[in-house]
């Protein structure tokens, strides 16, 4: 999919688990905290386009939406964060409980290997699922959040694949936001054909991690397999 469109709403999610194998306590943090797991991977651009006041917005959200998952009791125990910036790919906050999650203090400088970030999030991303496995530790859908205001610097249609055979089996839910200045048309691309990129009104990261944050609640309330309404995100581009 190669259309420049941008989307106005993104659809529901279902809080879906495959199914786990059982096996010895491999994390002190899942040894002492059982509760389901619903992970978050952020792939945030950091890239020299980002200097300024977008960088310090993205800053500003990040914290929000620590500040935010902690609030809630149940969220705070079930939902795990991780944090991977480009460029160059750097995995700056791997997978922790919200409780323990610092959101780093993010600098803009470099180009946009967006492709080599995904392929390191989503590869990251399966550790910690085999992790849950071997702990006997129950898992939602796991949820990716890829921000960019520009368009990847390296080789990213094999970053693209992954994420579309992934959606496929349910393995993830993948979510494309581009900031003023990103390229759409190789944004969605990426972007699974069903959720095509969101255009983030402005430098609303605030909003947008507040969203997150409501949505990371709902799916931590859930039960795996079914059904979570989401709230509208306001923090989306009208078209035009």
């Amino acid at each position: 999919m190669t259309t420049d469109s941008t989307s106005t709403e993104l659809p529901q999610q279902q809080a879906y688990s495959e199914s786990p194998t059982t096996g010895g306590l491999a994390d002190v943090q899942l040894a002492e905290n059982p509760e389901p797991r619903c992970a978050c991977l952020l792939l945030l651009d950091t890239s020299y386009s980002m200097n300024g006041e977008p960088i310090r917005q993205l800053n500003s959200g990040l914290i929000g939406f620590k500040d935010e998952l902690i609030a809630d009791e149940l969220a705070a125990k079930r939902v795990e964060v991780a944090v991977i910036t480009f460029g160059p790919p750097q995995l700056l906050c791997d997978f922790t409980e919200a409780t323990v999650f610092q959101p780093p203090t993010l600098t803009a400088s470099g180009d946009t290997p967006m492709g080599a970030a995904i392929t390191m999030g989503l590869d990251r991303l399966q550790e910690r699922k085999k992790t849950y496995d071997a702990a006997g530790i129950s898992r939602f859908r796991p949820w990716v959040f890829l921000i960019t205001d520009g368009a990847p610097t390296d080789s990213w249609a094999g970053a693209a694949q992954l994420v579309h055979d992934g959606e496929a089996r349910g393995a993830f839910s993948f979510y494309a936001v581009g900031v003023q200045g990103a390229d759409f048309a190789k944004l969605n691309a990426i972007a699974p054909p069903n959720r095509p990129a969101a255009k983030l009104d402005g430098l609303r990261f605030r909003d947008l991690f507040s969203w997150l944050s409501k949505s990371m609640h709902a799916v931590s309330r859930s039960t795996p397999g079914t059904d979570v309404n989401l709230s509208t995100p306001g923090w989306i581009s009208a078209p035009g």
